[in-house]
């Protein structure tokens, strides 16, 4: 299987990375098998950034995975799916968040369909692919920013200090001046 390069985090709303893993979280919790990320090419789909994709062994669970991740990602977050299908039968379960959607299948449903095989393009991961690889771009972008932090205040610093030496010798430029107009 070849690897597919990693998007850029600025293409991505930062809440959305927050939004699918806490989802990818509730499809854990609730006993979700086979639970995959799927990071879509921005060239092949327009539709959204990530596709959340787990079975569940019967309609039951799989009603419950879906109703628990709307309740998580609406109180959590604030955020309401835009549209909810397939909930009734409970064979397959779509929640759509516009940035990401997330699809909750039957096992033999999942199979039949077969979501990853049609979108070839997309870059798999497992959740805890997915949370460790949000995790090392937040520590660079951390690093990244105490850098520029830094500098900042070493600019600043030294602005100041030129500000107070050029204050010092402007009053001892205008001492002299006063001096040296002096009549004896």
């Amino acid at each position: 299987m070849k690897t597919i390069p990693a998007q850029p985090l600025s293409r991505v709303a930062p809440g959305t990375r927050r939004l699918v893993q806490a989802a990818a979280q509730v499809c854990e919790e609730k006993k979700g098998q086979d639970t995959r990320i799927l990071e879509l090419d921005p060239v092949d789909s327009g539709l959204a950034d990530f596709f959340l994709v787990t079975s569940a062994l019967n309609d039951r669970q799989a009603i419950a995975i879906a109703d628990e991740i709307e309740l998580k990602l609406k109180r959590g977050f604030g955020t309401p799916a835009q549209s909810v299908e397939g909930r009734r039968l409970g064979e397959w379960i779509l929640l759509d968040y516009m940035d990401f959607v997330v699809h909750v299948f039957l096992a033999e449903r999942r199979a039949f369909y077969d979501i990853e095989r049609l979108r070839k393009s997309a870059r798999p991961l497992t959740p805890a692919e997915f949370d460790e690889e949000l995790k090392t771009a937040l520590k660079k972008k951390t690093r990244s920013m105490r850098k520029n932090a830094a500098k900042s205040a070493r600019s600043a610093a030294a602005r100041a200090a030129g500000k107070e030496s050029a204050g010092k010798r402007s009053r001892a430029k205008k001492a002299a001046t006063k001096k040296s107009t002096r009549k004896y």
